[in-house]
Formats: structure tokens, sequence, C-alpha cells
């Protein structure tokens, strides 16, 4: 191979690395992702907080409860995290249109932007998000994936000044598929405002 051509090569898959997934990618993917049909109701979750270096900071579950009043989705969270941890946090969702959603909390700076295309939908935030005693200004580039068995795959990528520090990965259920289950792990397990630690160095 050449050295132009290497080089070309190269420069390629820089570019295709850099290529930012849209929403709109998904626009012929199912099944149909509605946020507030799937969030009306009762909802559990199961999640875990990776850090940059691929360690497993934190597990938690969460117990969601949705009501849509036609134009605003309520989703009130209820968290636990494995240390015994407990938090809240409550969200306003305005549907604007069949694929914009705009959505605030007490911990979000200003709102967050959903675009929602096909089985997935993006969130866009800043949040101020705890550190030990105090909190710091984080972006989520969020990520919800609904699959054909009703499970909803969540994945967000928290970063600071464009540095990534961790992802956050959820598997959303309806309550009543999961019965028993569900039922146990709210009691044993899991709260919301992940607490991020420095990794080992």
């Amino acid at each position: 191979m050449s050295k132009k051509i290497f080089v070309f090569s190269v420069v390629l898959i820089v570019l295709n690395g850099c290529a930012k997934m849209k929403p709109i990618n998904f626009k012929n993917t199912v099944p149909l992702f509605i946020l507030e049909e799937y969030f009306e109701g009762k909802t559990h979750a199961w999640g875990i907080f990776e850090d940059r270096f691929g360690n497993i900071r934190r597990q938690f579950s969460v117990d969601i409860t949705g009501t849509w009043d036609g134009k605003k989705l309520v989703l009130d969270e209820k968290f636990i995290y494995n240390d015994g941890e407990r938090d809240q946090r409550i969200w306003t969702i305005e549907k604007i249109n069949a694929h914009t959603y705009i959505g605030t909390a007490d911990d979000v700076i200003g709102s967050a932007q959903g675009k929602a295309y096909g089985n997935a939908l993006n969130w866009s935030y800043h949040m101020n998000l705890k550190y030990g005693n105090s909190t710091i200004k984080v972006h989520f580039d969020d990520w919800m994936f609904l699959q054909s068995s009703g499970v909803l795959l969540n994945r967000a990528k928290v970063s600071k000044f464009g540095i990534e520090l961790g992802t956050v990965i959820l598997a959303f259920v309806k309550s009543e598929k999961v019965g028993a289950l569900s039922n146990n792990s709210v009691n044993e397990q899991p709260p919301d405002t992940l607490v991020f630690q420095e990794a080992s160095q």
C-alpha cells in the first residue's frame, strides 16, 4: 500500500469515528418508541455506572411512576443504590411534536432536548451532579432503544469539557412484567443522582 493510500485510509477511519450518531438514523426501526406511552404507569429499571476506565462504580435500581395528561409526562423516579443510598428525581417532559421532547428536573441545567425516531430516543442535557459534598456540571448524551420484548435499553455517556467521565447503562421493564422480581429488587436495592468516585490510579 502506498503512503498516500495509507494516509487517505487513516483519514477516512478518523472521519467515520467522529461522525455523531443521530436519532433520524433510526427512523425505519421498530418497534416504535413513544415515550409517554411506554412510561405511563409503573416501570422498573436496573442500572450501573461504569467509569472511563471500565470499572463498575455503582449499581442501582429505579422505581418509576409516570403520569401523562395528554401534553406533559411527569416521571417520579425513586432510586436505591447498592450501598443503601436513596434518592429521587422528578422529570416534567413536554411533547412538542411527534419527534421532539423538552424535559426539566431540579438538577438539570436549563432543559433536556429529546429527539425520537423509530425505536430510538436521544436526550442531550447538562446536569448538576452530586460529587461528594458538592456538585459538578456534566453533560449527558443519553440514548434509549426499545426492544421487541418490551425491554427499553438506555446508555448515557457522561462528560465534562468534552472529556468522558463514564457511562450509565440501564434496562427498563414495565412493572407488571417484572412481578415478584421487581418487588424484591426495590426492597433490597437501589435512587437517582449519581455520585462519581475518582477512579483508582
